[in-house]
This record gives structure tokens, sequence and C-alpha cells, in this order.
């Protein structure tokens, strides 16, 4: 019988709903939102159960070198595979498991996170709280949104709400990158569905991203405790024992990054694609480099 977490958790679930604030419906006052200590321990519960011992980040050294910059004020960013709704909680569990260092960098995350973990589900919201996000309203969803209003007027609300939450968030942004903040992005903007390639694709925004930051690591991740139910909600998804591996890259200059893409591709029409498909490529070798160990 395949478990979920609302299946196997629900009392735990129930505790945690009711230890996060109730208003889930993100506005332009509120998109910066501080993760809530006091709950992590609850998805500890779960992580341990679900995750293999031998699970690591492999050149963790990296994010400590990461860190050091973003103490002295330099514009810090992840940018990390996106498989599940548990890579950013059982990569925060790891860190905090390094010891104080880790739980320093760990506590100096601020990920950047679409509107949907707040609202579309009381349980997704609640665990969504227990770490420090930026919310933003990406271009995929309001996309969806223009496919799907029939009323004029409920699209051109929301075209609006979008329009404040993302002017808002970058302004929260702008803020955290010189507060001593690592900001984590998922660069393809949504998690990889296997039945759907294109889901691997990074988004153009990223090229923004590391245009506007000093310094960023890459992270590949291989293993996953929650799998996606594809004839499901978030809620829904299953839960798996595996053994998880984070491979964190050396830090790169951002500047220098961009410069040497730009040298091997001579760029074609669209500049900003190329550079994402580029780091795209980078995370993908990566991925495979340690899978081949994991399965070996």
């Amino acid at each position: 019988m395949m478990e979920t977490i609302k299946s196997k958790y629900a009392r735990l679930v129930g505790e945690l709903i009711a230890r996060v604030p109730q208003e889930a419906q993100v506005s332009e006052v509120n998109v910066y939102q501080e993760g809530i200590v006091s709950i992590l321990p609850y998805i500890d519960t779960i992580i341990r159960d679900y995750l293999d011992p031998s699970s690591a980040i492999e050149g963790y050294e990296n994010l400590e070198v990461l860190y050091d910059h973003a103490q002295r004020g330099e514009s810090t960013l992840i940018l990390m595979e996106h498989y599940s709704n548990f890579d950013l909680p059982v990569f925060h569990y790891l860190l905090r498991n390094q010891g104080p260092r880790g739980e320093s960098i760990a506590s100096s995350i601020a990920a950047i996170a679409g509107i949907k973990l707040n609202e579309e589900n009381p349980a997704v919201h609640a665990f969504a709280r227990a770490y420090t996000r930026i919310v933003i309203y990406p271009s995929r969803s309001l996309q969806i949104i223009k496919e799907n209003f029939k009323d004029p007027k409920e699209l051109y609300y929301e075209m609006r709400r979008s329009l404040s939450i993302n002017h808002a968030a970058m302004k929260a942004l702008s803020a955290a990158k010189t507060s001593g903040k690592i900001v984590l992005v998922f660069p393809a903007g949504t998690r990889y569905r296997p039945w759907d390639p294109s889901s691997k694709r990074g988004v153009r925004e990223i090229a923004s991203y590391i245009k506007s930051f000093s310094k960023f690591c890459l992270i590949s991740v291989n293993g996953n405790i929650l799998r996606l139910n594809p004839s499901g909600a978030m809620e829904d998804d299953i839960l798996q024992k595996d053994r998880v591996i984070y491979n964190v890259s050396p830090v790169h200059d951002s500047r220098e990054f961009l410069q040497s893409v730009r040298y091997d591709l001579h760029f074609g029409d669209d500049k900003k694609q190329a550079i994402v498909d580029t780091l795209m490529d980078l995370l993908e070798a990566m991925h495979c480099e340690v899978e081949a160990r994991r399965q070996g």
C-alpha cells in the first residue's frame, strides 16, 4: 500500500496546521515569510522515518565558502534541482545535522517559492512555513490562469495581484541579498515530472538572477523520499525510503560564469535561455555523475 503524509501522519499534520498562521493568502504585504523554527521537529520526524542514514551533502565545504561570502555582504545564490516538495526540507535537515556551522547556513537560506505552496492546501502551507521563503507569483501560474479564467474581471484582478506580489517580492529579494541571506532558487521553476520532459528545462528568468548575484553554487539532487503522485494533488505525494545525495558545486563567480557562457555559445536569438540551458546542462551532468555512483 502506498503511504502518503496525509494517510500515515494525519495526527502530526493536524498539530502542524494548528501551529502556523491560518491566513495563507499571499499579498504584497507578506511575500517575505520567516521560517517558523518551532515546527521543524514535526517535519524532521517524517524525514527521519524515510531518509536512509547514508544520505549526505557532498561538497558541503563549498556551502561554507558561499556562506562566508554572504556574511561579508555579498549577494549569494543556490541553484538546485527540483524533484520533490521535500528537496528543501531534507537539505535543511542534513545541513542542521552538520553542527553549529551547518545550522547557521540552514538559517541563512531564503527560498524563492510559488504562491501555490501557500494557497493550494492547508497541509502544504503548514509544511512550507517551516522554511524562510520569498513568495512569488510564477509566470507559469499566470499563464495557466490566462488559459482557464472565463470572467475578464477575475482575470484582470488576478493579473493585478500577480504584479503587486512580484513587485513586493523583488523588494524583499533586494533586501535579502545584502543581509547575509543565501537565496535558494529552483531554476526549473517546478518539480520534475518524468512524463513531461519540459518540466526539467530552466526558466528564462533564472538568467536575471545570475546577473544580479555575485556568487552562486549549483546543487544536484539524487534520491527522493516524497515521490510525485501523477493522479493526485501535492498532499497525495507518496512517501518512500531512499538515500538522498546533494552534490554542491564549487562557488561560481557570476560575472566570470556569464563571460564564459557568452564565449562558448556566441549566443543565438534568446540569450537568457542560452544561459539557463547551459546551467541546466551542468546540473544534469552533476546529477548523472552522482547517480552512477549511487546505483553502483
